[in-house]
C-alpha cells in the first residue's frame, strides 16, 4: 500500500460512498425537476406541451454528452474538482433557468448548465470513482452509490411540487440553485483523497490470472465498449416502455394519471432494492452474469404486462418490473472496472452511462410513436421485448467469450481480492 493512501474498503471508503449517495441525490434533482416544472413553464411561456418538452429533452442529451467529458475530467483531475465544477453548474443553471424570460433561455440553461455541467457531473464520475475504493464488495458499493438517482426520482418531485405550488415555479429554481451551491461544494470536499494503487484489471471469477488490458475478452477495447454501449442503448430502449408511459397507459385504460403515477413511485421504491440486491450478487458471480439475470427477468417482466390489463395486476407487475430492471445499469460500470484498465474508468464508464441514456431518451419517443401508429400501447410492449431480446444476446455473446477464454469458471464464482 502506498503511504498516505488508505486502503480499499477502508472505513473511508465507506464514508466516501455515503457521501457520493448524497451528492448524487442532490445532483439528480436536475433530472426530475424539468418533469415537475413542464406545467407551468407552458403556462408562463405560452407555449405548447411538445415546445415545453424541449428543455427536457436538451437536459438529456447535455446529461449524456457531459457524462463523457466529466469522466475523462475526473481521470484527469479528480473526482472533487469535477464534483465541484458540477455543483457549481447546477447551482447557476437553476438559477439561470429561474430568471430565463423565455423558453429559449430556459432551454439553453438547462440543456448547458444543469444536463452538461450540472448533474453529469454527479453521476459517471461518482460511479466511476466508487469502482476504484473497493474490490471485494464493488457491486453492492456500486448499487448503493447509484441508487441516489433512483432517491433523487422518489425525493425531489413532492418536495419541488410543494414549493412550486406555494411560492411559484421561478422562487423555487432560485431556492434549489442556491441549496445545490452551499451543499455540493462542502460535501465535495470529503473526495479530496486520492485512491488506493490499483490492481491490474482481471475478469471477475477469474483464476487463471488477469486479463491484459490492451485486449479485454480477447478483442479490442473500442469494439468491446461499443458492445456494450449497443447493449445499454438496447436495454433502455425496453426499460423505458413502462418508465415513461405507465401513467398514460393507466389514463388508457381508464383507472386514471394518479393510480399510473403511483405505479411508477412502486416502479422505482422497487428499484432502489433491485440495485441493493443485484450488487450483492455481482459480488458473488461477476457484473456480466448478474446483467444477464437481470436483461433475462426484466424480458419476463415486459412479457407480463401484455396481458395485465387490471388495476391490481397492473401494480403487481409494475413492482415485479422495478425489481427485475432496477439493477441493470449498475452492472455495467461494474464491468467496465472488471474488464478496462483502472486509468480509463472514468472516460468509458462515462461512455456507457451515455448509451444507456439516450436508449431511455430514444425509448421513450419510440414507444410513443409506435402508438401513435398503430393505437395500440401492444405494440410499444413488443417493442420493448423485441430490444430486450438484442440485449440478452449481447450480453450473452461476452458471457460466452469469457468462458471459452477460460476467465470464468465455476457457478458461482467470486472475484478474487485484489491486493493493496
Amino acid at each position: 500500500m502506498t503511504s498516505g493512501r488508505d486502503p480499499i474498503e477502508s472505513p473511508y471508503a465507506w464514508l466516501r460512498l455515503t457521501m457520493s449517495l448524497l451528492l448524487m441525490t442532490i445532483g439528480g434533482s436536475g433530472m426530475y425537476s424539468i418533469t415537475v416544472v413542464l406545467p407551468r413553464i407552458q403556462q408562463d411561456f405560452g407555449i405548447a406541451r411538445g415546445d415545453a418538452a424541449i428543455p427536457y429533452t436538451l437536459t438529456m442529451i447535455g446529461f449524456g454528452l457531459g457524462g463523457i467529458l466529466m469522466g475523462r475530467l475526473a481521470d484527469r483531475f479528480g473526482v472533487m474538482r469535477v464534483v465541484m465544477l458540477g455543483g457549481v453548474g447546477l447551482g447557476l443553471g437553476y438559477i439561470a433557468a429561474g430568471l430565463a424570460p423565455g423558453v429559449v433561455l430556459f432551454g439553453a440553461a438547462q440543456g448547458l448548465l444543469v444536463g452538461l455541467l450540472g448533474t453529469s457531473a454527479s453521476f459517471a464520475p461518482l460511479v466511476a470513482d466508487t469502482t476504484r475504493w473497493f474490490d471485494r464488495r464493488r457491486g453492492i458499493a456500486l448499487a448503493i452509490c447509484m441508487s441516489g438517482n433512483y432517491t433523487a426520482g422518489t425525493v425531489w418531485p413532492p418536495v419541488m411540487q410543494h414549493f412550486i405550488d406555494t411560492v411559484g415555479w421561478r422562487q423555487t429554481y432560485v431556492g434549489m440553485g442556491v441549496f445545490c451551491l452551499a451543499t455540493m461544494l462542502p460535501l465535495a470536499l470529503v473526495l479530496r483523497r486520492r485512491p488506493p494503487p490499483q490492481p491490474v484489471p482481471a475478469a471477475p471469477s477469474a483464476s487463471a490470472g488477469a486479463t491484459a488490458p490492451a485486449r479485454p475478452l480477447g478483442m479490442a477495447p473500442q469494439v468491446l465498449l461499443g458492445l456494450l454501449c449497443v447493449a445499454g442503448v438496447a436495454c433502455c430502449v425496453a426499460m423505458s416502455m413502462p418508465q415513461v408511459h405507465i401513467v398514460a397507459y393507466c389514463g388508457d385504460l381508464g383507472f386514471g394519471a394518479a393510480r399510473g403515477a403511483e405505479m411508477l413511485s412502486l416502479m422505482l421504491a422497487m428499484g432502489v432494492v433491485s440495485r441493493l440486491v443485484s450488487g450483492w450478487i455481482a459480488d458473488r458471480v461477476g457484473g456480466l452474469r448478474t446483467l444477464l439475470l437481470g436483461s433475462l427477468l426484466q424480458g419476463v417482466a415486459l412479457l407480463l404486462f401484455l396481458p395485465s390489463d387490471g388495476l391490481t395486476s397492473l401494480y403487481v407487475v409494475s413492482a415485479l418490473f422495478g425489481l427485475f430492471q432496477g439493477g441493470i445499469v449498475p452492472c455495467y460500470p461494474l464491468i467496465v472496472r472488471e474488464y478496462f484498465a483502472p486509468e480509463e474508468v472514468g472516460a468509458r464508464v462515462g461512455t456507457v452511462l451515455m448509451a444507456t441514456l439516450m436508449g431511455m431518451a430514444l425509448g421513450g419517443w419510440m414507444s410513443g410513436a409506435v402508438f401513435d401508429l398503430t393505437g395500440s400501447y401492444r405494440a410499444a410492449f413488443l417493442n420493448g421485448i423485441a430490444w430486450n431480446l438484442l440485449n440478452l444476446s449481447i450480453v450473452g455473446f461476452l458471457l460466452w467469450r469469457a468462458s471459452a477464454l477460460g476467465l470464468i469458471r465455476g457457478w458461482p464464482a467470486a472475484a478474487p481480492r485484489a491486493a493493496t
